[in-house]
């Protein structure tokens, strides 16, 4: 590498260029998951090339790592995105902090919006233990640098049940969840919605996905089909949902200029026109395009609840006896929720869908 100055200055250069060729791609229509994908990508090429610069004493190989945690770990950066870093040492963080002070500053340098935290093994698991936010940091975290031991170390505090068991995660996850609902009065049609906290958002599927990880694993939400809890029409709703969403916050943040996830009156109806609606005479382009999105996050949040209804039945009531009240031929309650005695009902007898 050249002097770090110049570095700096020449990568300014190429991380502007490339986020304009990504904006031109992204208002041509491209694909959002290769957008997102190419984005996070970008971050890592600039961030292992300036880890690799640092100059770390020599057991830094062995004993300091690198992660990305938060949407980033997830792989999913936007144009303004918060680019959250969690570095990790076995060791003692002063060895290594003129190193770790330089890293941070160059970053910070790049004008990007950096978050970063330094933790030992040991500090992670405290504070994993104690706060739900931190444990599900790094449920999510993506080794990018550094000691591949050291992720290995920090997987194995979710091996056993020993920090956020998995019905301790979910019921946190849960309440999390209704609260945040609450704080936006428990409504999807909100007409400035917030496109990742309200019902039915971007962190709805979040919450689905955090707890999935913690009890399940590496499980995707394909896999959830074949589990059983999805069905093939509630996955294909959960994943356009979550493109749309994607496409739509996307280009919130290149229309503000910076992380905004509120859909204002002032970007819906340019987002309507740049996204190729039209006006008609039943309705203007900017209806047209607000009536697609309460359709997905109504679509989003009734996934929602239905995999949040299996997963307590999974992972709460997993080891329970279910409660059974028959009602009659057709219907019964199991544990508090009615469902139908057999596969058929409604196909066999459908008045039996005036009689739910």
């Amino acid at each position: 590498m050249t002097d770090l100055a110049t570095w700096l200055t020449e990568v300014r250069a190429r991380i502007a260029d490339a986020d304009g060729r990504l904006a031109n791609r992204f208002w041509a229509g491209e694909d959002i998951d290769v957008l997102i994908a190419d984005r996070s990508a970008l971050m890592d090429g600039v961030i292992d090339e300036l880890w690799r610069a640092v100059p770390f004493p020599d057991s830094a190989t062995k004993h300091l790592a690198l992660f990305a945690i938060g949407g980033y770990g997830r792989g999913e950066l936007h144009p303004h995105s918060d680019i959250d870093l969690l570095i990790l040492t076995d060791a003692d963080p002063a060895d290594y902090r003129a190193g770790i002070e330089q890293f941070v500053q160059s970053l910070w340098d790049l004008k990007l919006d950096i978050g970063h935290s330094v933790r030992t093994v040991e500090q992670c698991r405290a504070q994993a233990d104690s706060d739900i936010t931190t444990a599900t940091a790094l449920l999510e975290r993506r080794p990018l640098c550094g000691a591949v031991a050291l992720d290995r170390k920090v997987g194995s505090l979710f091996a056993t049940d020993d920090v956020w068991p998995s019905a301790k995660f979910y019921r946190a996850k849960a309440d999390e969840q209704r609260k945040r609902h609450g704080r936006f009065q428990d409504v999807e049609y909100d007409l400035e919605p917030n496109i990742k906290g309200s019902p039915g958002g971007l962190r709805d599927i979040q919450t689905v996905g955090w707890i999935i990880r913690r009890h399940f694993g590496g499980t995707t939400f394909k896999d959830l089909a074949l589990r059983g809890f999805l069905t093939p029409g509630e996955t294909e709703a959960l994943d356009a949902g979550r493109r749309f969403l994607w496409r739509v916050r996307y280009g919130l943040h290149l229309l503000a200029g910076r992380k905004e996830d509120r859909l204002l009156f002032e970007y819906q109806r340019t987002l309507a026109e740049r996204f190729g609606y039209q006006d008609n005479e039943a309705q203007l382009a900017v209806e047209q395009f607000m009536h697609d999105y309460y359709q997905h996050v109504l679509s989003l949040r009734e996934v929602n609840d239905v995999l949040l209804q299996h997963f307590d039945e999974a992972i709460l009531r997993a080891h329970y006896a279910p409660e059974i009240e028959p009602i009659n031929d057709r219907f019964q309650i199991r544990d508090h929720y009615m469902e139908t005695r057999g596969p058929n009902v409604f196909r066999d007898h459908p008045p039996a869908l005036m009689e739910l």
